[in-house]
Parts: structure tokens; sequence; C-alpha cells
């Protein structure tokens, strides 16, 4: 049946061309925008991972940051205490000159005040965005302070997000000066480089006590009387001496005149039975730090021995900070191209999702637009139908 009112043919073909319109401007909008899913209305489930990864390496990017920022951190701290490793190598090799016979100590001495000071300017530069990590406050020995920097941006089975930081601790085995003056620092904290004492268990009346008296080498027992020596005992000068372990000498006295102890030193030859001067305290021991040793022309052979023993083990804390610090800086540098890696796979993985397939697009698009011109011509054969109905009347 012919109708003037109702063209079916015609509502067929524009529905037709609706439809390849609507499709044309998806295609249109996937290739303008590169996107496959643009909005949650294209595919809700991609569109939601999409976002939610986007703003993880978003995250991550950050991460990048902060990696660059603690890195920079890590590698001043590690400059200044290599630098510092260099002055203390130089300060011991000055004391090891100074055990040489005839050297001017004072001479050397000078050397290393420069040294030291050398020494706290390293700390005081080691500086970088208002953050030191060579010196710092430490109230007691056993004091510490966290310094963290940004290693990593986790997202768990569970959806629920962390940072991750590496933790780096100062204290005494790793700060080189201790800020609150206390001496806590590896260069600032002070060892006794000298034994002045040593303690006896001696019986007095048949009572046993620790008693500690003042404490000598056999160098300075030598320098002190002149001296003669029986056996365990020396005497000729104003003080006499009995021995009482390696290289250890104590004052001594007569025994007649302290009948009741019983530890007694007995010198055949001149007919003396010595007895501890439990009456002879000891001098408060000299002590030095790193930063602050003095030597000159009275420094003994024992005191520099134990000034270089000093020295030494300050290497050796500051050694093993510095492996700590290089561990951390290549830990960094991992994490650094890890971040970029997953930076780069999760940039991958959303365009799987996500992105539009350009050579598919296109090719949709062209033959669209074929379908298109087509749906136009059938729409105008079935207009033209109605006007064919002209002719029955003429």
């Amino acid at each position: 049946m012919t109708s003037i009112l109702t063209n079916t043919n015609a509502m067929a073909a524009l529905s037709t061309l609706r439809s390849i319109s609507s499709s044309m401007e998806d295609t249109q909008n996937r290739i303008s925008s590169g996107l496959r899913v643009g909005s949650a209305s294209d595919n809700a489930a991609y569109w939601s991972i999409a976002t939610t990864m986007r703003s993880d390496n978003a995250a991550l990017s950050a991460v990048q940051d902060a990696l660059g920022l603690g890195a920079a951190k890590v590698d001043t701290a590690y400059a200044g205490m290599d630098s510092a490793i260099e002055v203390v190598k130089e300060i011991k090799n000055k004391l090891v000159a100074a055990t040489e016979d005839g050297v001017d100590k004072d001479k050397i001495q000078e050397e290393i005040t420069q040294l030291q000071d050398q020494l706290g300017s390293i700390a005081e530069a080691a500086s970088f965005s208002g953050e030191n990590w060579l010196q710092t406050g430490l109230t007691t020995a056993t004091s510490s302070e966290t310094k963290s920097v940004v290693g990593s941006f986790v997202r768990d089975a569970s959806g629920n997000v962390s940072v991750k930081k590496v933790d780096y601790t100062l204290d005494s085995s790793t700060v080189l000066f201790d800020t609150s003056g206390n001496g806590n620092g590896i260069l600032d904290k002070t060892t006794s480089i000298e034994d002045a004492s040593f303690t006896l268990n001696i019986n007095t009346g048949g009572v046993v006590s620790p008693v500690t008296v003042a404490a000598y080498t056999i160098d300075q027992v030598i320098a002190d009387t002149g001296s003669v020596f029986t056996g365990d005992s020396a005497t000729g000068g104003a003080k006499s001496y009995v021995k009482v372990s390696d290289d250890v000498w104590v004052e001594a006295v007569d025994q007649s005149t302290v009948p009741t102890q019983e530890v007694a030193f007995n010198d055949t030859t001149n007919g003396i039975m010595w007895a501890v001067d439990t009456t002879a305290a000891p001098a408060a021991a000299t002590a030095a730090s790193v930063s602050g040793l003095t030597i000159d022309s009275n420094t003994t052979a024992t005191q520099l021995g134990k000034l270089i023993s000093m020295v030494d083990d300050a290497l050796g804390s500051m050694t093993s900070a510095a492996a700590s610090l290089g561990s951390i800086s290549s830990r960094i540098d991992l994490q650094e191209e890890f971040v970029s890696k997953l930076t780069d796979s999760i940039d991958k993985g959303v365009g799987r999702l996500v992105d539009a397939d350009m050579n598919e697009e296109s090719t949709r698009l062209k033959a669209l637009q074929t379908q298109q011109q087509l749906a136009i011509q059938a729409l105008s054969i079935a207009n033209s139908d109605s006007q064919s109905v002209l002719s029955l009347f003429r």
C-alpha cells in the first residue's frame, strides 16, 4: 500500500541513518581523544581501574621526586663522611710520626689542630635542605634520632595504600659531633689515654676489701726513682714501688708501718718487707677526643699509643657509618630505577584497557562514512516514492 501520510521506507532509512551517525560520533570521539574508554558510561569497570591506576601513577611520580631529594641528602652525608675519614687518617699519620724519637711534637700538634678545624668545617657544611646527618644533639650515649627518606608507594591486595620509607639512625656510632655538648659523637667522645689507677683486693686485719691506688708503668718508675730494682720492688727516689701486675707498679711502704696488711712484698736483698701504700690516691685520668686531642713534648709513648688506638677506633666507626650511607644510596638508586619501570608498566596496563586502536578506528570511520552515504541515498529514494503518486493524478 502506498500512502502519502506514512512513508515506512523513509522511516526505516532515517532510523538507519541516525544509528550510523551515532556510531560515527563515537568513533570520532575515540579518534580525537585516543581513548576507547573515555568515561564511566563507556565501560564502568575499565574506567574505574584506569582512574585508580592513574592516581597511583601520579603518586609514584611524587615518590620519584622524593627519592631524588632523599638521594641528595644521603649523598651529601656520604661525601662529608668520606672527606672526614681522609682527615682522620691524616691525624692518625701525624700521631704515628710523633712516636719517632727527636720529632718536634709541638709542630705536629700545629698540623693536627688544622686538621681538627677541618673536621668541624666538614661536619657543619654537610647539610642539604636544612638537614645535617653528620651532627646532631645526643643527650646521652644511647640517644638516637631517626632520619627517613621516601622509598616507595604501595597498594596492597585489599586496596590499602601506604608509603614505605628508608630509615637511617643518627646515634653515637654514626654522628661525628654531638651538638648538645655532651660529647657523644664519634669525634668528640672522650677516651682515657692513661690508666692512672689500679684496684687491688687487700687483706687488712683479716678483712679483704678492694682498694684503688695510683698506678705507674715501669718507665715512670725508672724516671721517678733513679732507680734501684730488687725483684718486684724499686727504691732510690722519693717513693718506693712494688710490681702488682704486668707493667703495673704501685707505691709501697715498709710493712712495719702497716703490720696488719697481710699482702707483703719481700725485698730479700735489702731485708725489707714492702706493703701497698693504700693512701696513694690516683690522679684524675687523662682523657682526650679525636677532635680535641693535643700532644706536646711531655706526651709519653704510652699516651701516643692510646691516642693512635683511639683514632683508629674512630676510623672504624666512621667507615661503618659510611658503609651504611653507601648501602642506602645504592638502595635509593635501585628504587628510582624500579619506580621508573613500574610507572611505565602501569601506563602500558592502563593503555591496554582504555586506549583506542587507531588503525581499527580509522577503518571503522571509513566504513561508517560509506554507510552514511548509502543511508542518505536510501532515504532520498524513500522520500521520492511519494513523488511518484502525483503521476497517477495527471
